[in-house]
């Protein structure tokens, strides 16, 4: 049984992911402190930005995968709401292609909460992409792995033990197209 992966061993893993905020109260240091339980993206860049609503907060970010580019964007100005997440889809019988949607109500209180949620979906992206070499447009699985990990803390979790494939000393990735 492998061992659970120390603080110092996730901190280091993170020194060299380039990470930014454009969002002036939220400096990038205190990002990385939020984030640095959950497995960094290797050889990519995360960027936070604010994201300007004219009705009501939502989420949004995305991954460019040929500029090895992750951003998120925090809703400004900032007030709790709550999110439909769609984190099931199944078939309904019959001759045209018809689903039934699985959602939970999730409450995003604070801006940890929602730079937590969108990088846990985000990551799940680029793991899907970059070691499972699969196609990174699960939507339904990267919000499972989301809602999984977004609140808890993973200071005894062994990434490399809960995702098959990752490692924190990986290097090598795809090529961009």
């Amino acid at each position: 049984m492998a061992l659970p992966v120390s603080r110092l061993t996730l901190r280091r893993a993170w020194a060299p992911v380039t990470l930014r905020s454009t969002i002036t109260d939220i400096p990038a240091e205190r990002i990385r402190r939020w984030l640095e339980d959950l497995p960094p993206p290797i050889g990519y860049s995360v960027v936070i930005k604010p994201l300007r609503y004219r009705h009501r907060p939502h989420l949004f970010a995305y991954t460019l995968f040929d500029e090895r580019y992750i951003q998120l964007q925090v809703p400004e100005p900032f007030r709790a709401w709550m999110e439909n997440v769609y984190h099931r889809a199944r078939r309904i019988p019959g001759r045209r292609l018809k689903f039934r949607w699985y959602s939970v109500k999730v409450r995003m209180r604070t801006r940890r909460d929602v730079i937590r949620f969108l990088y846990c979906h985000e990551f799940y992206h680029w793991y899907l992409w970059e070691v499972r070499g699969e196609k990174s447009s699960a939507e339904t699985a990267c919000d499972r792995f989301a809602l999984a990990h977004f609140r808890k803390q993973h200071r005894d979790t062994d990434w490399e033990q809960e995702l098959p494939g990752y490692s924190f000393q990986r290097r090598r990735l795809r090529r961009a197209a």
